[in-house]
Parts: C-alpha cells; sequence; structure tokens
C-alpha cells in the first residue's frame, strides 16, 4: 500500500516537472520537430558517409548539416526573397491593384443584377472577404518580419539537435531515452521505425508534388507576363498539401480575372496551366502515392491547419505528423494493455493513415 502510494507520488511529480519542461521549451517547438525532420531526411547519408566512407561522426554530422543548408535553407531564402519582393512590388503598384478590383467589382455588379434570381449584395460580401484577406496577410506579413530573431534561435537550436541526434544515435543517453517509450520492445521499434516513414510519405507524395504544382504556376504566371509569378506560385505550393481545395484557389480567379479585362490570350494560358494542375493531381499524384503510399485525405487536412495555426510554414509536415503519430501511439496502446494483442489494431490504424503506404 505505501509502495502504490509513493509511486502514484512519484508520477504526479513527473507529470508535474513534465509540464513545466513542455511549457519551457514550447516557443521552441518548431525548432525540435525541424530536428527530428531533418534527421529522418538525411539519416541515410549520414549512415553512407560513417559506414561506406569510413568518415568519423562529428564530420560527417557537420557534413550532413552543411548539406542541408544547401539543400534546403539556401533555397528557401532566396525563394522567400523574391516573394517578399514581389509582395513590396504589387503593394507599391496600387493604382493598378485599385483598377483590377474596379473591374472585377464591375462584372461582379453585372452579374449580381442581371443573372442572380434575387438581389444579393454580392459586391459588399466579396469587399468584406477581400478586407479579411488583406488584413490577415499583413498581420501575418508584420508577424514574420517581427520574429527574425527568434527564427534565427529556432534554427541554431534546430541545428544543436540535429548534430547530437547523428553523433549520440547510439549513445547511452539515446538508449535510455529509447527505454523510456513505455511501450514493449516491439511496439517500440514499431514507433520508431514508423517516423522516418511517415516523414517520407509526407515529403514524397505530398512535398514533391506541392513543389511541381507551385513552379507550374511560377512558369505560367511567367511566359504570360503576369506580376507576382513567383509569390502566387509560393501560395500555390502551399495550397497543394491542402486536399480538395489546393491550386484551384489561385489560377480560377486568375482565369476569371484575365476574361473580365478581356484578355484572352492571357485566359487561354491560365487555363492551360490549370489543366495541367489538374493533370498533376488526377494522374502523377496516384503514380506517386502507390510508390510510397499517402496519409489519409482527413488526416492531412485537419494536420495542416492545425499544424499551420501553431507552427507555422513547417506546421504543414508537423501537422499531419503529430496527428497521424497520435493515431499510431493510441492504436498501440489499445492492443497492448487493453487487448494483450500487439499487432491488431495497431495494423488496422496503420493501414488506415498510410493508404497503400504499409505492406
Amino acid at each position: 500500500m505505501e509502495r502504490s502510494g509513493k509511486m502514484w507520488q512519484a508520477l504526479i511529480l513527473l507529470a508535474l516537472l513534465s509540464i513545466v519542461l513542455a511549457y519551457a521549451l514550447y516557443p521552441y517547438t518548431s525548432a525540435f520537430f525541424g530536428s527530428f525532420i531533418l534527421y529522418a531526411v538525411f539519416r541515410p547519408l549520414y549512415s553512407f558517409l560513417t559506414s561506406r566512407m569510413k568518415i568519423k561522426p562529428a564530420i560527417s554530422a557537420l557534413a550532413v548539416i552543411v548539406s542541408s543548408i544547401l539543400i534546403i535553407l539556401i533555397p528557401l531564402y532566396i525563394l522567400m526573397s523574391i516573394v517578399f519582393l514581389q509582395i513590396q512590388t504589387l503593394l507599391e503598384d496600387i493604382n493598378g491593384i485599385y483598377s483590377n478590383i474596379d473591374s472585377a467589382l464591375n462584372y461582379i455588379d453585372h452579374i449580381s443584377n442581371n443573372m442572380l434570381p434575387m438581389e444579393i449584395a454580392l459586391r459588399e460580401r466579396l469587399m468584406d472577404i477581400a478586407a479579411s484577406v488583406a488584413n490577415s496577410v499583413s498581420i501575418m506579413a508584420v508577424g514574420a518580419i517581427s520574429t527574425i530573431g527568434q527564427r534565427l534561435i529556432e534554427f541554431i537550436i534546430m541545428y544543436f539537435v540535429l548534430f547530437y541526434l547523428l553523433v549520440g544515435d547510439r549513445s547511452e543517453f539515446a538508449q535510455s531515452l529509447r527505454r523510456s517509450i513505455p511501450f514493449s520492445e516491439k511496439n517500440r521499434n514499431k514507433l520508431l521505425d514508423q517516423f522516418p516513414r511517415l516523414v517520407k510519405t509526407i515529403l514524397v507524395s505530398s512535398g514533391i508534388i506541392a513543389i511541381l504544382q507551385g513552379a507550374i504556376l511560377t512558369i505560367t504566371f511567367l511566359l504570360l507576363g503576369i506580376e507576382g509569378a513567383f509569390l502566387w506560385g509560393f501560395v500555390t505550393m502551399i495550397l497543394a498539401f491542402l486536399p480538395v481545395v489546393g491550386p484551384p484557389i489561385i489560377w480560377v480567379p486568375t482565369l476569371a480575372l484575365q476574361i473580365v479585362q478581356g484578355d484572352m490570350f492571357t485566359a487561354a494560358g491560365v487555363l492551360a496551366g490549370g489543366i495541367i494542375h489538374t493533370l498533376v493531381d488526377e494522374v502523377l499524384r496516384p503514380f506517386v502515392q502507390k510508390r510510397v503510399g499517402h496519409i489519409h485525405p482527413l488526416v492531412t487536412l485537419v494536420g495542416v491547419i492545425t499544424g499551420v495555426k501553431f507552427f507555422g510554414l513547417l506546421g504543414i509536415i508537423i501537422g499531419p505528423l503529430l496527428i497521424s503519430y497520435v493515431l499510431l501511439v493510441a492504436a498501440m496502446f489499445h492492443d497492448e494493455y487493453l487487448t494483450g494483442q500487439e499487432d491488431g489494431q495497431y495494423r488496422e490504424i496503420s493501414t488506415e493513415i498510410f493508404e497503400d503506404g504499409l505492406a
């Protein structure tokens, strides 16, 4: 009885310390998740350098960090710089913006007055939506600029953690962390093995398609001379992670605007680009998903929405990853502690999350 009481006291103490630690580390959650994701992506390269090339672990880890900076951070920095420059250019051309808005609103008034069966304040409703969107974008831009210092600290923490994840993978500390996972060794290994598979599934089946669709729209807008090509390509890349909606949110209104302005050549070009987007979604995406598996659309949708809210752009990956992991842990808990079967519910949940992704 006394032992049971002490056990509960120890559990309460552990829970309180965990809450305090989580609260202290919360501002840097994205950095930790980023390091875990980079570890899953670049772990094969590190293994190749240490096992095949016989390079020392510390030097191999530094080489991996440099490679990730060259492959990911520098291109992302260049892209974001171009996007912010195009935002600034668009905002400076205020007369052109007003002219486009006025043309669109006149066309909306024509539809509202002559084509709709009842009187609807369509102009006013769309103006309210446009104002709210503009307000949200301005808040996000100001927030991004004001948190540059914190982002720099996050990058330092991310690469510091990544270095020790690589170098200390087989250390006693890493082994003790593995043993602290409250599942059997079999389920513990499954849980750890699923992380790189999840990252690969999200990055390949969603990430590559999103980059391709963003590139297609950027090239289309550049060829047609539409302003803000890199900006709208970047927005398209982000939206491509969302099932159902995605890129049409960008190219369909652009097509309508060109028709309103009477520029049929540009409208035809935008329509051609939209058809290519549709082909990528309907043909290439299923082909890629059959190769690597894909996350269930509901998990992706909820994960992206919640992830972006709490973790910023990195939440596009973190959100689906986190929700998928919660479902897997819940299934393992059910199997190991409620039914005593280590494979039943876990296998069903895994198959539902990774459609065609688990053999």
